[in-house]
Order: C-alpha cells, then sequence, then structure tokens
C-alpha cells in the first residue's frame, strides 16, 4: 500500500511538473509577441494617423490573445506550483466570464480577418463592391457588435461560477483550476455547451469558406503570371496577395489547435464531472493558439518583420561599436 502511495505521489508530482512547463512555456512565447503586435500597431497609428483594417483587426487580435493568455495561463502554471484556493466567488465569475468572453472573441476575430481579407482581394464586380466599400471602413464597429452578442451568450458562467470548495457538487461541473462552474442540472449543462457550439460551427464556416475563396483567388492569381518574366512576376505579387496567404496560414493554425479543442468539448457534453486533465488539455489548446498565432502575424507581415530586423540591426551595431571601444 505504501508502494502505491508512493508511486500515486510521483505520478501527481510528474504531471504538474509536465503542466507547469507546458503553460509556462506558452507565456514565455504568448506574451511578448502579443504585446509586440500590440506596440507596434499603436505606434503606426500614432504615427501614420490611421491603420488600415487588417491591421486594426490584427492589434484587436493581439489584446483579446493577450487577456486569454493572462486569465488561463497564470492560474495554470500557479496551480502546477501547489499554490491552492487563490480565488474566492466572486474572482472566479470575473475569471470564468473574462475566459469564455475572450476566447469567443478570439474565434470571431479571427473569422473576421479571413473574411475581410476575402473581401479586399474579390474581383470589384457588383457582388461584392458593397461589402468592399462597407466591411473595411466599419471593422472596429464590427468588433464591438461580436463583443455585444457574445457578453449576451455567457451569463451562465457569472451565474454558475464558484470558487472551488471540499463539498460535493452536482454530476454537471466543469472543474477548472481554482474554479468550478456547477450548472446544477442537465438540460441547462447541455444549454449551455450547445450554444456555443453552434456559434463555432457558423463563425468556423464563415472563416472556412473565406479562406478557400482566397485560396481560389491565389490559384487564379499564380495562373496569371505564370507565363510573365520574372521582373513583372515581383510587381504582380502585391501586399495584399502575400497578406492573403498569412491569413490562410493563421485559419489553418486555428482549425488545427481549436478545431481539436471545441472535439474535445464536444466529447465532455457526454460525461459526468469530466476531470481537470481534460480541462487542462482544453484549456493548453486553446492558449497554443493565442500564443502561436502572433509568431505567424510578425513573420508574415512586412510592418512587423522588418521592425524586428531593424531592432535586431541596430543592437547588433550598438554591440559591435562597444567592442570597438
Amino acid at each position: 500500500a505504501a508502494q502505491s502511495q508512493l508511486q500515486h505521489k510521483n505520478a501527481m508530482e510528474a504531471k504538474f511538473l509536465i503542466k507547469g512547463i507546458a503553460f509556462m512555456i506558452l507565456l514565455v512565447v504568448g506574451i511578448p509577441g502579443n504585446i509586440f503586435i500590440l506596440l507596434r500597431f499603436a505606434y503606426l497609428r500614432l504615427k501614420e494617423k490611421k491603420l488600415k483594417p487588417t491591421h486594426t483587426i490584427l492589434m484587436s487580435l493581439a489584446f483579446v490573445n493577450l487577456i486569454l493568455i493572462l486569465n488561463r495561463a497564470i492560474p495554470q502554471v500557479l496551480d502546477a506550483l501547489g499554490l491552492d484556493d487563490l480565488l474566492n466567488d466572486t474572482e472566479c465569475k470575473v475569471v470564468l466570464f473574462t475566459y469564455r468572453m475572450s476566447r469567443a472573441m478570439a474565434i470571431c476575430i479571427t473569422s473576421l480577418l479571413s473574411c475581410n481579407q476575402c473581401i479586399l482581394i474579390a474581383p470589384a464586380n457588383k457582388h461584392w463592391i458593397f461589402l468592399k466599400q462597407k466591411v473595411p471602413k466599419n471593422v472596429l464597429w464590427i468588433i464591438f457588435m461580436l463583443f455585444w452578442l457574445n457578453f449576451a451568450l455567457y451569463p451562465s458562467r457569472i451565474m454558475y461560477g464558484q470558487a472551488r470548495r471540499n463539498i460535493s457538487v452536482s454530476v454537471y461541473t466543469l472543474h477548472v483550476v481554482y474554479c468550478d462552474c456547477d450548472f446544477r442540472s442537465y438540460a441547462s449543462y447541455i444549454l449551455n455547451g450547445v450554444f456555443p457550439v453552434v456559434r463555432e460551427v457558423i463563425v468556423v464556416g464563415l472563416m472556412v469558406l473565406a479562406s478557400l475563396y482566397i485560396v481560389y483567388i491565389l490559384h487564379q492569381h499564380q495562373k496569371t503570371i505564370m507565363g510573365m518574366r520574372s521582373s513583372d512576376k515581383d510587381n504582380v505579387k502585391t501586399v495584399e496577395y502575400r497578406a492573403s496567404r498569412a491569413v490562410t496560414l493563421l485559419v489553418a493554425l486555428y482549425v488545427a489547435l481549436f478545431g481539436m479543442d471545441t472535439s474535445v468539448w464536444i466529447y465532455t457534453l457526454s460525461l459526468h464531472n469530466v476531470s481537470s486533465v481534460v480541462n487542462d488539455a482544453r484549456v493548453f489548446l486553446c492558449l497554443s493558439y493565442s500564443a502561436l498565432s502572433p509568431i505567424v502575424v510578425i513573420a508574415t507581415n512586412p510592418k512587423l518583420h522588418k521592425e524586428l530586423y531593424l531592432c535586431s540591426k541596430f543592437t547588433g551595431k550598438e554591440k559591435l561599436d562597444d567592442s570597438s571601444k
């Protein structure tokens, strides 16, 4: 019995160690990347007095990603370190609600990014002209509308969120680090699980359709320049087409990570008393997108990766000057 308890203790310690390292990596990668995007686009806004619609969307996505990482990765790391009972009922309601809202906004803004890019590169015919005139000019209003739609969808996290206690809860409870979300009945549990899935099916459907159309336009564009001279090809490869490839890559990253997250969420709807390991896996998949997407954005956006190149070049020059003294 003593040996069995020792093995169980070692297994728990290994689980918490892996969990702490995994979420710490997300913090180290995700926070600097999203902050850099926010600061860089804020600087461009002050310098140029305006931002392109795509840059406004990317800035909003970076802000939501940052909130998501801070809201969920830090508690996961603290829990892995063995710190208990850090949040009370009110704080749990705020944390749970903020997590669901920021996750929902990350999905919606990524979909908006793909739809906006689809509209930008679509041919200027009668079928697209209305969207070309309205959508890019009103991206902030669209983001604001998406916020309120998601806000109306998640009052349950305020109603049912509570701090974890050493008392029995109903079988329809989600355990999220320091907090529980006890839905108390099967009907409430299923309804609060199905509504987000329906929203995601609609949003992801738009995202996938927009991305498929982008791929089609890029394919047609590639066929057009196949017969051109090499000197002309560089002129035809416009910024918008490069941006379209970047958006397609972001959507592919979303489908790989958020898609698995949603699949696990659908699976949990068939379970009672979902284990903390399953919830931790879902949170990790969700935060992986928020941590990795800034890398894609920075690497594919000229205004961002050129800035990094100039910074590294300037730093290297300073070190060279110091060594020559």
